[in-house]
């Protein structure tokens, strides 16, 4: 799914056009950020592809959700 990543003042928060839901971002599983998998606020957990570190957002990307029995 198409997933936009982008900086609000509150933080990071994950767009997600197709279901019109915006949540912010609690938790990263993945110190760089890109390439790992982020929790969302309604408890969704997305994997991110790879990208460059200093990747500028805000950006969209195509995102996998991570369910608990992958």
């Amino acid at each position: 799914m198409k997933v936009m990543i982008r900086r609000t003042s509150a933080g990071l928060s994950a767009y997600v056009p197709k279901k019109d839901l915006e949540e912010p971002i609690i938790k990263v599983e993945d110190e760089d950020l890109w390439g790992g998998a982020v929790t969302l606020k309604n408890g969704w957990r997305l994997a991110l592809p790879d990208l460059p570190r200093d990747t500028r957002l805000p950006i969209t990307v195509e995102a996998r959700r991570i369910f608990d029995d992958d």
